[in-house]
Parts: structure tokens; sequence; C-alpha cells
């Protein structure tokens, strides 16, 4: 926590937001982050409330989703409930699967129930495509992976072809979200 927070006073201190309303709402997003306490709730209450925060409207949910997350842990259901509930709708609007499901799963632990059609749905993986998603969610090229598990870099690249539609997604860079918001078991092989 200490780093992260050098790293947002490093951000405000280079004036980086200057320019930008958007790079404001970040820089104050990342200050929200890393401050506890009430300091910290009503730098989640400005971010939002900058210049035309309707411009950046993924931006917005999750700074609602990081704010409603850090009310339901200090057991502020209501306040915590509203602003995921607005996160969960505006990651709807944009079609961000991963996130929907992330907001869904916090609004839940906050005692309210999601729409059905933002809960995270059981994904059946084989064991060796559970593997290859796994590895690839980190970041590792299809040649390293392949390397590990003994097979071609084109058939880690076909399993990925058909792991991409099961949970929904359409990217290499959507499966770490896409993984970590899902219910996932393996088949039987």
């Amino acid at each position: 926590m200490k780093e992260a927070a050098a790293h947002a006073a490093a951000m405000r201190e280079s004036s980086m937001a200057g320019p930008s309303p958007r790079l404001e709402m970040l820089v104050v997003a990342c200050e929200a982050l890393t401050t506890p306490g009430e300091a910290g709730a009503a730098l989640f209450e400005r971010a939002p409330s900058l210049p035309d925060p309707e411009r950046w409207p993924f931006d917005i949910a999750r700074v609602r989703l990081f704010y409603g997350e850090r009310l339901r842990r200090l057991r502020a259901m209501a306040e915590a409930r509203e602003q995921l509930t607005q996160a969960l709708e505006a990651f709807q609007r944009l079609g961000a699967k991963p996130w929907v499901t992330r907001a869904a799963v916090e609004l839940r632990a906050g005692g309210r129930s999601a729409p059905a059609a933002a809960r995270p749905r059981a994904v059946a993986l084989t064991a060796q495509e559970l593997q290859i998603a796994t590895l690839a969610a980190t970041g590792l090229a299809n040649k390293q992976i392949a390397e590990r598990m003994l097979l071609s870099h084109r058939t880690i690249g076909t399993h990925l072809y058909q792991i991409y539609p099961k949970p929904g997604i359409t990217s290499r860079a959507a499966l770490r979200d896409a993984l970590s918001g899902l219910d996932l078991h393996a088949e039987e092989d």
C-alpha cells in the first residue's frame, strides 16, 4: 500500500492531470484507493464530480466499483449498494462482461442480488484448457506456454481460440478478468 501511495503522490506532483479532466479524475481515483478513512471517501466522492464525467463512462464505473468495494468493507452497506449498482448498470451498458461479473459479485456480497444476466455462470474447461488459460492470463506468449506444456505454439493458439467463447470473451487481454470473475471447473477429459 505504501508503494501505491507513493505512485499516486508522484502522479499528483508531476502535474500530469493538469491538462485533462480525465487524467485529473484518474489521479484522484488513485489517491482515493491509497488513502484510508474519511479522506479516501472524500476523494472517491470527488472523482466522478469532475468536469464531463459522462465522457468516460467506463472510468467512472470503475471508480464507483472501487468505492463500493471500500464502502462494503467498511460495512456502509446502503452506500456501497448504491455505488455498486451504478457501476454494474454502466458496465452492462458498455458490454464489459468481466466487470459486470465483478460488480455483481460485490453487490451480492453487500446483500443485494444482481440481475440474472449479471450473475457469473459456470464455465467448463478441460484441465488442459484451464492450464493454458491460466498461463496465458499471466502474460506468457503462446510459444512460452507451448514450451512449458510440451506442445506446439499452434496447438496453444487453437486451444485459446476455443477457450475464448466459453467465458464470453474475444481476446487474450480479457482472459485474466474473465478467469477471476467466473465459476470455473474442469471437465473430465
